[in-house]
């Protein structure tokens, strides 16, 4: 389909060989050269005679400058997707390609009859916290530490292991509906939420040894606006980091709070996961 506010830009289901090494070759960009959990192009093409989604934005030229890619089964003895990689070529990051491509991909699901994505991020990545979070409408429902390990050969994921949440998202939910549509943008941040983490405003040793967290309705969580750069200028200070969000989210997912929203303070350098619980929830998204 041709995007009306992307001229120029195609989105598809990849239908060719070449499709699927353009797809490799974007992969190996984003992640670099010694990423050793690139998607290869035979189950790329197979995953999609099952259900999986192996899709793209191409360029004038047919060149592919974003592309989505996930499998469907069963969790719970409930159809679902697990939406795996999604990338964009970094001239067009910021310009709307992602989230046209995760609309295609709900589209495809919808169609399918799959009404519920799974997939993770990393919890220290603000960008992606946004995009999940706040312009699709996902919500994080459990925290794996190292999910993928120590090393996955990329330098993104170098020093500070691969910890992520994992979001659901409801297809089918007309609050996600809404969002895509761009008529209920909220952070969903509860008003008068308490500040309970910042590692550098903190002794996070002893924050972090403490075992557990104040429990007042409605929480906040902070996190560097750019935890690549925090890495790059210090890596001690980016572990650090790691280690107190860590525990912090594992102890309030683990209690019954939900991600309520997430906002970005540029003024702060700082992004804000918003957690509240259950009751507290009802009464603010």
């Amino acid at each position: 389909m041709n995007s009306p506010d992307s001229p120029g830009v195609v989105f598809r289901t990849f239908a060719s060989r070449a499709d699927y090494e353009q797809c490799v070759v974007l992969q190996k960009a984003t992640w670099g050269q010694d990423f050793r959990e690139c998607v290869p192009t035979s189950i790329l093409q197979v995953s999609q005679k099952v259900g999986g989604v192996a899709a793209g934005a191409f360029d004038k030229d047919d060149r592919l400058i974003g592309f989505i890619y996930g499998i469907s089964g069963l969790r719970e003895g409930r159809p679902a997707h697990w939406s795996h990689m999604l990338a964009v070529r970094s001239e067009y990051r910021g310009t709307g390609i992602g989230t046209k491509l995760k609309t295609l991909q709900r589209d495809l699901l919808l169609a399918a009859g799959i009404d519920v994505a799974y997939w993770t991020f990393d919890p220290l990545i603000s960008g992606n916290a946004h995009f999940n979070i706040n312009l699709l409408g996902a919500r994080p429902v459990e925290y794996v530490a190292n999910m993928y390990g120590d090393d996955t050969g990329s330098e993104l994921h170098s020093g500070l292991g691969t910890d992520r949440l994992v979001v659901e998202w409801n297809l089918s939910d007309t609050r996600v509906a809404d969002i895509l549509r761009s008529e209920a943008v909220t952070t969903g941040a509860p008003a008068g939420s308490e500040a309970v983490t910042d590692a550098e405003a903190s002794d996070a040793t002893n924050e972090v040894g403490a075992g557990a967290f104040p429990t007042p309705p409605s929480v906040r969580v902070a996190i560097p606006l750019d935890i690549q750069s925090v890495k790059q200028a210090d890596l001690d200070r980016a572990v650090t980091w790691r280690a107190v969000t860590r525990q912090a989210l594992l102890f309030y997912l683990e209690h019954g709070y939900r991600v309520a929203g997430f906002l970005r303070d540029e003024t702060a350098d700082r992004g804000y996961y918003y957690l509240s619980t259950e009751d507290q929830l009802d009464h603010t998204v």
